[in-house]
């Protein structure tokens, strides 16, 4: 219990420290800034504003209230991240479902991390801090790879150094950003995962993944039965083959064609494809013999 109330002191006394102008830090050189930087400090919450890089932006009401509850009971465990702005002026970094549930709590002072950065270190640390450590919806994962990406010129391969995981993986997230947006919601609220969508993406027209999508949820399908719905529909796109005709049964009896060798009196050469069509030659010796044979055709 001393060494809780010595560990609350020291944060109250660091905070006296933030708010004397004398000591207004604002570098990592500035006097005193060893004493504040990366220490746990006790700050008013109406002092610290919103990341704007922060990359969460759905949150769970009932899961934030069951949060503040825990809050008034053991306080806040875990610490959130800020960065200086400006006399007795922050930044979240990381922590805003924390930040929000004190809030709820009725705090007016919540501990913190002081951190100064500048504004592409602060977004690294956003983002891939809560990458890491929060339970963000698919689609915010993606945002968040996306975001860093853009900012500050990452590659997927410098990326997944940053963030600890396979270039693999941090593709099929930012996969997720083509499907159409309707499905995107539909991810982030849960009606369908990550999973369905990695099957829909395959699917280039947007008003058949819509479709699809409609489907999987009115049907409550899983993943598997979605990938099997996908093939179907990407095998109805090609062109349908020419069937193959089925070979015939058709067949000429050997009376029958001694019957015919036998009326054109030549012997006559009768041949069948495998489609029941065929031909017939008959062979004629001179142009007397070609005569006769006309004459029986003419009957």
């Amino acid at each position: 219990m001393a060494q809780a109330v010595k560990k609350q002191a020291l944060g109250r006394g660091l905070s006296a420290l933030l708010k004397d102008p004398e000591n207004d830090i604002k570098s990592v050189d500035d006097k005193n800034a060893d004493k504040v930087v990366g220490n746990i400090i006790e700050l008013e919450i109406d002092a610290i504003e919103i990341n704007p890089f922060q990359p969460r932006s759905n949150f769970n009401e009932e899961s934030l209230k069951e949060l503040a509850i825990s809050i008034r009971e053991l306080g806040v465990i875990q610490p959130i991240t800020v960065r200086k702005l400006d006399f007795n002026k922050y930044q979240l970094i990381s922590g805003e479902r924390r930040l929000r549930a004190s809030k709820i709590a009725g705090l007016q002072v919540v501990p913190a991390y002081i951190r100064i950065a500048n504004d592409n270190e602060s977004l690294v640390m956003a983002l891939v801090e809560n990458i890491q450590r929060h339970d963000l919806d698919p689609i915010e994962i993606a945002l968040s790879y996306q975001r860093l990406m853009d900012e500050i010129q990452l590659t997927q391969e410098q990326m997944s150094e940053r963030v600890g995981k396979k270039r693999s993986t941090i593709a099929n997230y930012l996969r997720l950003l083509k499907l159409d947006p309707i499905i995107q919601t539909g991810i982030r609220d849960g009606f369908i995962s990550m999973g369905h969508g990695r099957a829909i993406i395959t699917i280039e027209d947007h008003d058949a993944q819509a479709d699809i999508y409609q489907k999987i949820v009115s049907q409550n399908l899983s993943v598997r039965e979605t990938e099997t719905l996908v093939k179907n529909y990407q095998d109805s796109l090609k062109p349908k083959a020419e069937k193959t005709a089925k070979s015939s049964t058709f067949e000429v009896s050997t009376d029958e064609q001694k019957a015919i060798a036998t009326y054109f009196g030549a012997k006559v050469d009768v041949k069948i494809a495998g489609n029941g069509k065929g031909k017939i030659t008959i062979p004629f010796h001179s142009e007397e013999d070609f005569n006769r044979i006309i004459k029986l055709i003419k009957g």
